[in-house]
C-alpha cells in the first residue's frame, strides 16, 4: 500500500475510536506538562500504530502519548492520535487526528482527519491537499477581511496574550480554537488567512504544515526566513497574500 493509503485508513479507524467516546462521561488524565489525556487518546493511537506496523513495520515512529520508536529506516511516521484534548473531554467538537509520515526528515505524506464532519484531508509532496477528494488552495484574502488563529504552547501565553491584544490592528478577526492541527488546515483549505505557532511539538503540525505548503502557503519564522521542518516550533503559515502583516504582528510580541 501507498504510505498515503495507510495513513488515510489509521486516521479512519482511530476517527472512529474517538466519536466512540465523545460526549460520554470519560476519564482524563493529568499529564505533567499540564495537558489532558483520554482513554480516547490511547485507544485511538494504539489503532493507528496496528495499521502502520501492518503496513510498514521497518518505519519509525514517533507519538505523542508512547514516545518514539526509532528504526533504522529513512521514513519517519508523527502522529497525534488526538489533537485538541481539553475541547474533546468538554464536548467541544473541535478536535482531529493528525498523522504525517517524513522522509529523511521531510513531510512527504499528511492526513488530518476531524471526525465530527467527516472532514478528511490529505496532501503528498508535489501533488497538492484536498479536502475530502477535492482539491484546495488557501485564500486569496486580504488584512481587511482576514482571519487568524493562534497556537501557543503552555509557555507562551504571555506573548499570546500580546499578539490577540494587536492582532486587529493588522486583520479582521482573530481566534483561539485549540487545535492545532485545524489551525494549519483552515489556512490550506482557504477558511482562514494565517496561523501562528509558539512552541509546540512536531506532531502538532507535521501533518498540517504539508497541507498548508501543498495548497499554495507560506511559512516563515517571526523574522519572516523560509521556515523548514525541524528548524524552529515557531513559524507563521499564511495564505502569502496578508504574510507580511502578520510578520509586523509579531514584531509587537518579539521576545
Amino acid at each position: 500500500m501507498e504510505l498515503l493509503d495507510v495513513a488515510i485508513e489509521a486516521a479512519k479507524k482511530a476517527g472512529e475510536v474517538v466519536l466512540r467516546h465523545f460526549e460520554t462521561s470519560i476519564v482524563r488524565h493529568v499529564k505533567a506538562d499540564k495537558s489532558f489525556v483520554t482513554a480516547a487518546d490511547m485507544e485511538a493511537e494504539a489503532a493507528i500504530l496496528r495499521e502502520i506496523k501492518k503496513a510498514f513495520p521497518g518505519h519509525s515512529i514517533l507519538c505523542e502519548e508512547s514516545g518514539a520508536e526509532r528504526q533504522d529506516s529513512a521514513y519517519e511516521w508523527v502522529i497525534d492520535p488526538l489533537d485538541g484534548t481539553a475541547n474533546f473531554v468538554n464536548g467541544i467538537p473541535l478536535f482531529a487526528i493528525s498523522i504525517a509520515t517524513l522522509q529523511d526528515g521531510t513531510p512527504t505524506a499528511a492526513v488530518v482527519y476531524q471526525p465530527v464532519g467527516n472532514s478528511l484531508y490529505t496532501a503528498e509532496k508535489g501533488k497538492g491537499t484536498y479536502w475530502n477528494g477535492k482539491r484546495v488552495k488557501v485564500s486569496d484574502g486580504g488584512g481587511e477581511h482576514a482571519m487568524i488563529t493562534f497556537a501557543p504552547g503552555k509557555k507562551e501565553k504571555k506573548r499570546l496574550n500580546t499578539l490577540l491584544g494587536a492582532a486587529e490592528q493588522f486583520v479582521k478577526s482573530k481566534r483561539y480554537l485549540g487545535c492545532a492541527a485545524l489551525d494549519l488546515v483552515y489556512v490550506a483549505r482557504g477558511g482562514t488567512e494565517g496561523t501562528f505557532f509558539l512552541g509546540l511539538n512536531k506532531w502538532d503540525y507535521a501533518a498540517g504544515v504539508l497541507l498548508v505548503k501543498e495548497a499554495g502557503g507560506k511559512i516563515t519564522d517571526f523574522a519572516g526566513i523560509p521556515w523548514t521542518f525541524g528548524s524552529s516550533d515557531f513559524f507563521i503559515a499564511s495564505n502569502g497574500v496578508i504574510h507580511d502583516d502578520l510578520l509586523k504582528l509579531a514584531a509587537t510580541a518579539a521576545p
